[in-house]
Parts: structure tokens; C-alpha cells; sequence
């Protein structure tokens, strides 16, 4: 991952494949891992991963840096918060859509990050 806007962006999609219930939503985790990815044998990775979560038009609808900071106890209720507490997470309910999660390193930082998506019950 480089700076400016050569960051990672994964994007994804809430519908049917989702398994959208009968409120037309899903309950999703979004995490964005590096440093943790050492322990795999990884070098070169980012140290510090900032998140944000952006819907079909653009707009910034949550961002994430140290992933206790906010919603602790809903991340860690999933059984998937990450073991860092550099890397970022957010639990969020989505209508139908298209979405983007954008990694950044903070401060400029560039390095190795991983984007994961989960549906959550």
C-alpha cells in the first residue's frame, strides 16, 4: 500500500448473497489487519491501518483507526476482533448497496494490509 490515492480499496456488496434478512439490511464486521499479518510471516507491513467506509456515492459513512477506541464491546462480541489494537475494525448495518473499504496507512504510512468483510448474525 502506497499514499495519496494509492491506498487499498475493497469493495463489496450487501444483497441477497449477503444473506439480507426481511429488514432489507445486514449486520456486517469490516477489520483492517497488517501488523497482526507478522505472525503469518509477513514483513513490510503497515503499522498503523486507518479505515474507512464509504457507500455507492462516496460518502464517508463511518471511519475507524485503533479499533477498541470505538465500539469495543460490539467488535469483541463478534468473536473477530482483531489481536492488534493498531488495526481497525467497525460493526455496521447496511441497507442494500454497493460499499467501499478504503485502507490508508495513518500518517502516510505505506505496507502490506489486509480488507476482510463479514457477515455477522
Amino acid at each position: 500500500m502506497e499514499t495519496g490515492d494509492n491506498v487499498m480499496i475493497g469493495g463489496f456488496v450487501v444483497g441477497a448473497g449477503l444473506g439480507v434478512g426481511e429488514s432489507g439490511t445486514a449486520r456486517v464486521l469490516v477489520r483492517a489487519i497488517a501488523p497482526s499479518l507478522t505472525d503469518a510471516g509477513l514483513t513490510d507491513v503497515l503499522a498503523d491501518p486507518v479505515l474507512e467506509l464509504h457507500d455507492a456515492t462516496g460518502a464517508l459513512l463511518a471511519t475507524n483507526d485503533n479499533w477498541a477506541d470505538t465500539q469495543r464491546e460490539a467488535i469483541q462480541a463478534t468473536g473477530l476482533a482483531p489481536t492488534n489494537a493498531a488495526e481497525s475494525a467497525l460493526v455496521v448495518t447496511l441497507p442494500k448497496g454497493a460499499y467501499t473499504a478504503i485502507i490508508r496507512g495513518k500518517g502516510g504510512a505505506t505496507g502490506i494490509a489486509l480488507v476482510e468483510v463479514y457477515k455477522l448474525p
